[in-house]
């Protein structure tokens, strides 16, 4: 049966955690897996999260079937955190997915269906999952200009010219906040010009919304999804819930869509349902009724966004002392970006052989496009790091 199958590639970023796991090296530095660790290097449970837990575990009284939408009271409160009454909520339809890449993967499997063969623009650069994921289905993918490493900045004009060759009804897949790899993000006139663009170019977007909160906060990151919810037809949103409520391993995130019409709404949505139950049958429930119970509580809830804002905050501050360091030691402003790119990553814009010079010489592990996690830095070694970099240059 399998004797034609050949071994699959490695996950680069899989690759790299297994090679971190195996050096014996004291003073190793992981900065390559994006998830958030405190200033011990621990990414532990949110307080909330653990209350949030404690009362379920007391609560709930069966392990039942929830249905392939999962937990209504999440879904609800995930609808009101993206969108706030940018729209009217007949329009949107929301469904708990299995994290950010579930609700990827079940929209992009929707919008096959709905426009088969259309082409699904994305940054460049992007997520590495999001081709592979697109390409499962029956869409297209190509790219559009999005990021300047010279500059550590957005591509802006050259990004509306290379949409330009979109077609009428194409897809266009854009980062909400803390672009993933960059950290270089849209202004809010920019975001307007693309809504404009959009609408006049009859195309669909689709929102990648993984980090909000990690940004510019709560309300600011989510800014560019309600504008476009007020300008657009129809939209998309995947968001997850790994970053912003801790919960990697749980997997939970949500699918919106928003559509026309009250009567599109749920025609649409009677779709993803069918596509979440043909790939998976229905989404886990353990975090996504631990998330419903934080916001329905207003004690919880703002427990939760202090402790996400300190989060944020900590982020910022590595930001701004890494770009510091690298000043320092470099004598140039050349890693000054570092300080104004937003969320969990950013690009230092090494070369692969410096990459890997900093893994064999100093124990810093890193993608080999040099992305690194911010989030994943400690307050007493951003010397020690910019030191390194400056080493390999």
């Amino acid at each position: 049966m399998f004797e034609t199958m050949t071994a699959a590639a490695a996950d680069k970023i899989m690759a790299l955690a297994g090679l971190y796991r195996d050096d014996p090296r004291a003073h190793k530095m992981d900065l390559g897996v994006g998830v958030y660790k405190d200033a011990t290097g621990e990414t532990v449970v949110m307080q909330a999260v653990r209350e949030a837990e404690k009362r379920l575990y007391d609560s709930q009284t069966t392990k039942s079937y929830l249905g392939m939408g999962g937990d209504e009271g999440f879904n609800k409160a995930m609808l009101k955190l993206v969108f706030a009454d940018s729209a009217d909520p007949s329009r949107i339809f929301c469904g708990q997915a299995a994290g950010g890449t579930g609700a990827l993967r079940i929209l992009a499997e929707l919008l096959s269906k709905a426009r088969p063969g259309a082409t699904v623009w994305l940054s460049d650069p992007t997520w590495p999952i999001h081709e592979p994921l697109i390409k499962l289905t029956q869409l297209k993918t190509a790219a559009y200009p999005y990021f300047d490493a010279a500059t550590g900045k957005v591509k802006f004009d050259k990004m509306v010219r290379g949409l330009d060759a979109a077609r009428p009804g194409d897809i266009v897949l854009l980062h909400g906040c803390c672009h993933n790899p960059t950290g270089a993000d849209l202004t809010i006139d920019q975001w307007k010009r693309i809504a404009d663009f959009v609408t006049e170019k009859d195309l669909f977007p689709l929102i990648d919304l993984a980090y909000q909160g990690f940004g510019n906060g709560l309300d600011a990151d989510a800014a560019a999804v309600r504008l476009l919810a007020k300008r657009v037809p129809e939209m998309a949103v995947a968001t997850s819930c790994s970053k912003n409520f801790s919960v990697y391993r749980d997997r939970v995130g949500a699918m919106m869509l928003l559509c026309k019409d009250a009567a599109s709404t749920k025609i649409v949505g009677s779709q993803a349902l069918m596509s979440t139950r043909l790939m998976y049958s229905m989404p886990p429930d353990h975090a996504a009724a631990t998330i419903r119970i934080i916001l329905e509580d207003e004690a919880l809830a703002a427990n939760w966004k202090n402790e996400l804002e300190e989060m944020r905050l900590r982020i910022l501050n590595l930001r701004n002392g890494m770009a510091d360091a690298l000043r320092r030691h470099s004598n140039s402003d050349r890693f000054d970006f570092v300080a104004s790119h937003r969320g969990m990553f950013s690009r230092l814009g090494l070369t692969e052989t410096q990459v890997e010079r900093l893994r064999d010489e100093f124990g810093i592990y890193m993608v080999s496009d040099s992305r690194f996690n911010v989030a994943g830095l400690r307050e007493d070694r951003l010397e020690e790091l910019a030191k390194a970099v400056v080493c390999v240059l």
